[in-house]
């Protein structure tokens, strides 16, 4: 199968998940608002967050990924089945000592967290009983990841990429139940998803053990032991995890930050949400569907094809990147409107919320671009150098979060998250150039800009469509009316991005068709 028929299918996996993920959030915003509690369930759930974005969405894999493929082909299904289950062993032992030290220091671990906390201690409270009921979640996600990086080097991207989709099934359910007993806008709504998300880790794992069945992988549990191959695993994967998962980091040092202002945690998570979605779609999905290609390339020696690969990843993924980053610049408070704006989630956090969601969409290009740079690195075995330039990323935004914090509040934070993100492609950048394993060919030199001018001309009818149906994106005019203003937006920013796209250029539809739908090899 080719990259682009993979992505396909991981993309469309991922967006059901994030479409799910977006009815979730909207009654969210409904049950819990943008207060003080909903800011202790945030902090609770950013650790849980994290962790599935860190390992499910890639991180793990940068390391896992290449030594299970090699496992496979040096010694076949049996070879790769004992490496997996010596990680195995040694991951599960890890995970339970680190769940054990956790849940008995969860104090200590959100103030860490959230140290603005510590002047309310009711709500100081609140995030800690929530995230000690949460953390398990974390070594359900470990494991779920190890599952996902086996059934992606076999090729069987679709069961895994669904997989998420099930936490926010249960979240859905659990929403409805709380929506029916009444609970909105207390403690116990809090409590009941906190358990949502316990419920959910177990249910994504037990998917994946029955996929890996299913192909008759499954694995037994051995003794845990340092072998060489874990040993291994361990000098690629801890720097991975770093490099990997920078933009959770970061989010992470913002939140920290954000703790110190009422209701920051919460604009910053509803504006991470929306943003996480074009994200997923794109820049995760195909994460996941290049490394293994890159991988598998690499190691038949054809590095040409490996560098035309990366080539038209890129491509492919800024044509939907471009499009999103400028319609979530140029109507994010519209957007926010119409989807969170009921309930206890009033007008002034839609401006506030989308002001925030701006500044992240600034950075969207290169959240992707990350994405598609590292697993050139992981894909040779490297995640030092990456990891040095998530190190140097990170503290551009840890500077810069504070030094905006004062001036222009979440906004600051939001924006310091973009420009290190960018920093980071940077050096992704140059350092594969100096080494010569990227260059830019002909057609991505000519494509970009055309696509970003594509872009801009279908961000500027946005903006004007937007003022003229303003009267109907508010919620005054009814959830349906609004509902279908922004769908009637949505619509026009691709009729208008699709049409300047080919009178530029920017884009060969037939090419892109006939490899997402083509059978075999590509």
């Amino acid at each position: 199968m080719n990259l682009l028929k993979n992505f396909a299918t991981v993309g469309m996996a991922t967006m059901v998940s994030r479409v799910l993920g977006f009815v979730r959030d909207v009654f969210m915003a409904q049950m819990l608002g943008s207060g003080p509690m909903a800011d202790a369930f945030f902090v609770a759930f950013r650790l849980p967050n994290l962790f599935r974005r860190l390992f499910a969405e890639g991180a793990f894999n940068a390391a896992f990924v290449p030594l299970f493929a090699r496992a496979v082909e040096e010694g076949g299904d049996e070879k790769a089945r004992q490496f997996a289950e010596e990680v195995l062993a040694s991951l599960l032992f890890t995970l339970l000592i680190l769940t054990a030290v956790a849940e008995l220091a969860m104090p200590a671990l959100v103030y860490a967290l959230a140290p603005g906390f510590a002047d309310d201690a009711a709500k100081f409270d609140l995030a800690t009983g929530m995230t000690r009921i949460m953390f398990p979640y974390l070594m359900c996600m470990s494991l779920t990841a190890m599952a996902s990086g086996m059934l992606n080097s076999m090729g069987r991207f679709a069961l895994a990429a669904f997989a998420p989709s099930l936490l926010n099934v249960v979240f859905v359910i659990a929403l409805t139940f709380i929506w029916f007993s009444g609970a909105a806008g207390t403690s116990e709504a809090a409590f009941v998803l906190s358990w949502a998300v316990f419920i959910a880790g177990f249910v994504q794992l037990l998917s994946l053990v029955i996929g890996l069945r299913m192909i008759d992988f499954s694995l037994k549990l051995r003794r845990p032991r340092l072998t060489p191959g874990v040993r291994r695993l361990l000098v690629l994967g801890l720097p991975g995890v770093v490099a990997g998962g920078i933009t959770q980091i970061n989010i992470v040092v913002g939140t920290i930050i954000a703790s110190n202002q009422e209701s920051a945690v919460s604009f910053l998570y509803y504006a991470d949400r929306l943003y996480q979605l074009p994200l997923g779609i794109v820049g995760v999905a195909i994460g996941v569907v290049l490394l293994p290609d890159l991988t598998r390339q690499l190691r038949s020696k054809t590095p040409e094809t490996a560098l035309h690969t990366q080539n038209r990843a890129l491509e492919f993924s800024m044509a939907l990147t471009l499009p999103a980053t400028v319609a979530l610049a140029v109507i994010p408070v519209e957007i926010i409107r119409v989807l969170f704006e009921r309930g206890a989630f009033g007008p002034e956090d839609s401006v506030a919320t989308g002001h925030a969601l701006a500044a992240y969409a600034l950075g969207l290009p290169a959240f992707v671009a990350i994405k598609v740079l590292q697993p050139a690195y992981f894909a040779r075995e490297d995640t030092k150098t990456p990891t040095i330039y998530a190190g140097i990323s990170m503290v551009v935004n840890v500077v810069l979060a504070i030094a905006l914090f004062s001036a222009f509040a979440h906004v600051g934070i939001a924006a310091a998250t973009t420009v290190a993100a960018w920093v980071n492609v940077g050096q992704l950048t140059l350092g594969l150039v100096r080494r010569g394993e990227f260059v830019f060919d002909t057609l991505l030199v000519k494509r970009l800009p055309l696509m970003l001018l594509a872009s801009l001309l279908m961000g500027a009818g946005l903006y004007l469509g937007a003022r003229q149906l303003d009267p109907w994106l508010t919620p005054s005019a009814g959830l349906l009316t609004c509902t279908l203003a922004l769908m009637g937006l949505v619509l026009l920013g691709m009729v208008l991005f699709a049409l300047f796209a080919i009178l530029t250029g920017a884009i060969d539809v037939k090419r892109y068709g006939r490899m997402i739908f083509a059978r075999g090899k590509g």
